[in-house]
């Protein structure tokens, strides 16, 4: 079932994007060589207490996982996607970190994701960065009443072919706002003008998660995802309203 919002749950979504970039933001400052996974938790659990808000991921558990999710954030690095459990692991010049986040405020759920690359790295992987950021900003522009979940998955796919990387098959953006996953599930793949119209009032979150190399993908032992030949992954997330006027990023 897909779930139309208000405008004023719109509004309140916008409120709850807010924190959500606020705390990813700090996190980007803070994510450097030396710092481990579970700084980068415990500061993102001391910002949403001073925020008044809560994690949308803790104790969260989708359908086919085996336990509920411990963390407030995802903090997945290099070949992991996401899903990524913060660990006692230190981040190293060449990392690359994917943090996903979600926010609960006044009963709404916002959905973010970011990719920092820690210290000094190539220039293909600042390519694959730039190349999944991009996606999700080609992506938004299509956000409009009367397009398609096709239309958006198909210029993310467009991107990655263009710029020589791999879309992970099997992961995808969803709706969002009372839950974590809602309808409609929104691939990172797809053909013009096919799938689901989008209609005023919807609320998704569009993710394009790029590789390096496989298009599929594996589960690790703690639930995370990986490329399936291991190599390099970037991932980027904004959940997005639809409206009369286009497209609203509310976690912008």
């Amino acid at each position: 079932m897909i779930y139309i919002k208000s405008e004023d749950e719109i509004k309140a979504l916008r409120e709850s994007g807010k924190i959500l970039r606020f705390i990813l933001g700090e996190l980007k400052e803070i994510a450097s060589e030396g710092v481990s996974l579970i700084d980068l938790e415990n500061k993102t659990r001391e910002l949403l207490k001073k925020n008044n808000a809560q994690a949308a991921f803790f104790g969260y558990q989708p359908e086919g996982a085996d336990h509920p999710y411990p963390a407030a954030i995802c903090a997945s690095v290099n070949d992991v996607v996401v899903h990524g459990v913060p660990s006692d692991y230190i981040l190293k010049s060449g990392d690359i970190l994917k943090i996903d986040m979600g926010v609960v405020y006044k009963g709404l759920i916002s959905d973010s994701a970011i990719t920092v690359i820690i210290g000094r790295s190539s220039s293909k992987v600042k390519k694959l960065v730039g190349s999944t950021k991009k996606a999700l900003e080609e992506a938004i522009k299509v956000c409009k009443i009367g397009k398609t979940i096709g239309d958006i998955g198909y210029v993310i796919e467009k991107q990655a072919k263009k710029d020589g990387f791999k879309v992970l098959k099997g992961l995808t953006g969803h709706g969002v706002g009372y839950e974590v996953h809602e309808d409609p599930v929104v691939f990172n793949y797809g053909h013009k003008s096919t799938g689901l119209k989008l209609k005023e009032g919807m609320v998704i979150a569009i993710e394009p998660m790029f590789s390096m190399g496989s298009e599929g993908i594996i589960q690790n032992k703690d639930e995370s995802y990986s490329s399936a030949d291991r190599s390099l992954t970037a991932h980027f997330e904004h959940t997005i309203a639809i409206t009369k006027n286009g497209p609203i990023v509310l976690t912008e």
